[in-house]
Order: structure tokens, then C-alpha cells, then sequence
């Protein structure tokens, strides 16, 4: 089902001509709004006049996340704040978090794409929608409500946790369609076969699942635990949140990037060259229709190809192949990301911690895990069983009041964790996604 034929189904000049025209525009108005970008540009010898067509994209320079750290809180942002009517935000590797802002066309829109994205996932106005998505600074519990409402669905705005309850609620109100994570779908599906509840008699029958890497070998488990259509929906904070791309139930190879939005492209990660289609390298994204806060070649350190055959459910947009990997070193634990150098700061701040220490990732069922190993001092070593699990108990508190991840906390002894010449590897994931 598709939701606006008239954009989705553009032949590709059409597109391609849309494109370039809200490119022109975007660029003109960051060059003139935004300090930033207008030292940017003028560093690369490049100027607004000079983008003639979707070719000279390359010609800009990219925007990294670092970039967004410097300008904290609004400095990307193109407009007044009187003209912002929402904020978002999405943690950062120095405790600062990555800030974005909405006017109330960009609300508009992005509730638009998600009423897309539901539409794709075979939805209509007479389903009912779970959203077990985090409601607040993350992007993920708003973005899907408003396009629930756009779409003119019931929407149940649960947000996350309260796994009973979740389970209570998806039993008593027959909710049709669900919105969370991969892994929390499999734990709620295990936790009601623990409860007794006979999971695949729900009336649920699809679930828009995003906001962390799963596998082919997950969706399976989903789909036979829950007797659903498991989809993969992407998006990111910085560039809107999720319905940036969308996977269809008709095709279910690759999401559909909503591309009168956003121009994305694939680069090598390396060297920064545009590869042609078909090639993996990490994805960049330019938002041509944000009015407060528009990215230019934004790397998203994501790792996909893009796919250009036009899919039998007649959108054509091109296709970016479900997300394999980052070309950092963040990990995504139960949606939510996290950096080792944000786990560093905060237990660097306390005392009694040596700076060494190992990120073990593992997962326990369907639920992602991180396990913290650090060594503490010949002091603090010797200290009494008890003052020991005080101090993991500090530990496990901050790193959730910082970071919003639970962890496992494992205090080791003085020179046991292995020492590195080269850059330290920090994080052993043994999960198999």
C-alpha cells in the first residue's frame, strides 16, 4: 500500500529534477544562515551558484558528528528559536548530546514519512498501533506516534518497559501492529510464554522494528515466537529520526529511502569516494527538506549498500540494504547507543579505578547485555568483600544515569586485563547478529 503515489512512484527524472531543485535551495540557505557551514564551504572553495547538478553533491564538504558537538546546542539550527517547536536529543560521546531541532513544517513531514513507513508495513486507518518506543528525547516514540495519528490509526503510546503490562496491554486492546526494538520484541514474546500467555493468539500481525542491528536469524525467531510480519524500519536522530527508510511488506529486500527528502550516498569510509550502486561503504545522508535543521553529507558511520531496481510494490525510490555494521566504534545495546569512550569518562571520574578496562557484549536470550571490566587499584583490591560491591553498585548506577544502559559490572584484579601495543581493543562482542 503505498501513501503518497505521487512522490513514491516518481519516474526517476522527475525525482532526480526534485532533487536537485530542494538541493539548491537547502545549500543556498545553510551558506547564508550558518556560520559553520559557510566556513565550511568557503574552506573548500566551493559556493551555492556552484551546485548545477546532483553530481556536484560531491563537491561539499561531509558533516561528522563532531561537528554537531562543537555547534551544542543550537548553532547548526537555521532558523529562530521562536520558530522551533520541538527538540530532540540522542546521547554524545562527552555527555553532551547530539541536539536537533523541528519547525512545524518539519513535525508535518516527518509525520508524513512515518505514515509512509506504516502504510509500507501494509497498515491502514483501521489498525491499532503499539508503540513500545522510549517517548521523550529519543526520536523513536514521537516520530512513530505522530505518523500513527497522521496515518489515522489508534495509537497506544506505551513506550518502553513495564514488560508485564506491555504484555497485559497487547492482550486487552488487541493492538493490530507493533512499534520497538528487535531484541525487547523476542524478550516480550519470551516473557509471555513464561507467563503462561499464548503469544501467537495476539491480534497483533506486523511489527516496525528499528533503532539497533538484527539479523535474518532474528527476524525468523520473531516472526514463528509471534506468528507476524517482522520489518525493519531506519532512521537517525540527526536526520529526522525513524521513517528516514522503510522496508516494504510487498518487497522485504531493503528499506525504501524516502529520497524527495533525503539524497543518500555511499561512500568508502576511508577515502571519502562516492561508490556506485551496489557497493558497501558507509552511508551519508543530505536532508533537502528540513527548514530548522538541515545536515549536509551527513556520515552516519553506518555501514549498507544502496540498490537501484525499482521494487515490485512500485515505489521508486532506491533501496539500502539492512544495516551490517558502523565504521566506529559504537555499539547499539537494547537501542540505545553507546560509546567506549562515554563508559571511559565515567569511570574515569571515579576514584579507586584504574584506566583499563574491557567492554564485553554478549546476548542472553533475545536481550543484549554489556558487562563492564575494570580493574581497580592494589588499595581498593585488598578493601573488604563489601566496600567491593559498594563500588560496582556506583558504578552500574552512574553508567545508567549517564549513558541510560543497564550494565553488568565485574571489578578485576590490578594488571589482569590484556595490555596493548596498538590502539586498545576495548570491546569484544560475542553476539551474532
Amino acid at each position: 500500500m503505498i501513501y503518497n503515489e505521487e512522490f513514491e512512484t516518481l519516474p526517476r527524472e522527475a525525482l532526480e529534477a526534485l532533487q536537485l531543485k530542494r538541493l539548491q535551495q537547502v545549500v543556498s540557505r545553510v551558506y547564508h544562515t550558518v556560520g559553520f557551514y559557510r566556513r565550511s564551504f568557503d574552506k573548500a572553495g566551493v559556493r551555492p551558484d556552484d551546485i548545477r547538478s546532483l553530481d556536484d553533491l560531491k563537491r561539499l564538504p561531509f558533516t561528522v558528528k563532531q561537528d554537531l558537538r562543537d555547534n551544542y546546542p543550537f548553532g547548526l539550527f537555521t532558523v529562530p528559536m521562536t520558530n522551533i517547536v520541538r527538540v530532540h536529543a540522542s546521547s554524545g560521546t562527552t555527555g553532551k548530546p547530539t541536539v536537533v531541532g523541528y519547525t512545524k513544517r518539519d513535525i508535518e513531514t516527518w509525520a508524513e514519512l512515518m505514515a509512509r513507513a506504516f502504510s509500507a508495513a501494509g497498515l491502514t486507518k483501521n489498525d491499532v498501533i503499539h508503540n513500545a518506543y522510549g517517548y521523550g528525547l529519543f526520536t523513536g516514540g514521537l516520530g512513530a506516534h505522530y505518523g500513527a495519528e497522521k496515518l489515522g490509526a489508534s495509537v497506544i503510546p506505551m513506550s518502553g518497559g513495564s514488560t508485564k503490562k506491555q504484555i497485559m496491554i497487547l492482550q486487552d486492546f488487541g493492538p493490530t501492529a507493533i512499534c520497538c526494538t528487535p531484541s525487547y520484541l523476542l524478550f516480550l514474546a519470551e516473557a509471555g510464554k513464561e507467563m503462561g500467555v499464548d503469544m501467537k493468539s495476539l491480534k497483533l500481525r506486523v511489527g516496525i522494528l528499528g533503532a539497533e542491528p538484527w539479523s535474518e536469524k532474528m527476524r525468523e525467531q520473531i516472526e514463528t515466537a509471534l506468528d507476524i510480519t517482522a520489518l525493519d524500519i531506519y532512521g537517525l536522530s540527526e536526520i529526522m529520526g525513524p521513517g528516514v527508510a522503510m522496508e516494504c511488506i510487498e518487497g522485504r529486500e531493503g528499506l525504501h529511502v524516502f529520497e524527495d527528502h533525503f539524497i543518500v550516498e555511499v561512500i568508502d569510509p576511508e577515502t571519502g569516494e562516492v561508490l556506485p550502486y551496489g557497493s558497501k561503504g558507509e552511508l551519508v545522508f543530505t536532508t533537502i527538506t528540513k527548514e530548522a535543521f538541515p545536515l549536509i553529507r551527513y556520515r552516519t558511520k553506518d555501514i549498507s549498500r544502496l540498490m537501484p531496481e525499482i521494487c515490485k510494490c512500485g515505489r521508486t525510490f532506491v533501496r539500502m540494504e539492512r544495516v551490517s555494521g558502523r565504521s566506529d566504534d559504537m555499539l547499539i545495546i537494547r537501542g540505545v547507543n553507546v560509546f567506549p569512550s562515554q563508559i571511559e569518562s565515567v569511570l574515569m571520574d571515579i576514584e579507586g579505578l584504574e584506566p583499563h578496562y574491557q567492554l564485553i557484549v554478549d546476548r542472553e536470550g533475545s536481550m543484549d547485555t554489556l558487562e563492564i571490566q575494570v580493574e581497580v587499584s592494589e588499595q581498593v583490591f585488598s578493601d573488604e568483600i563489601r566496600q567491593l560491591q559498594k563500588l560496582e553498585k556506583r558504578i552500574t548506577k552512574d553508567i545508567k544515569d549517564y549513558l541510560g544502559v543497564t550494565t553488568k559490572v565485574k571489578l578485576v584484579e590490578p594488571k589482569t586485563l590484556q595490555r596493548y601495543e596498538g590502539k586498545a581493543q576495548r570491546v569484544i562482542d560475542k553476539r551474532e547478529i
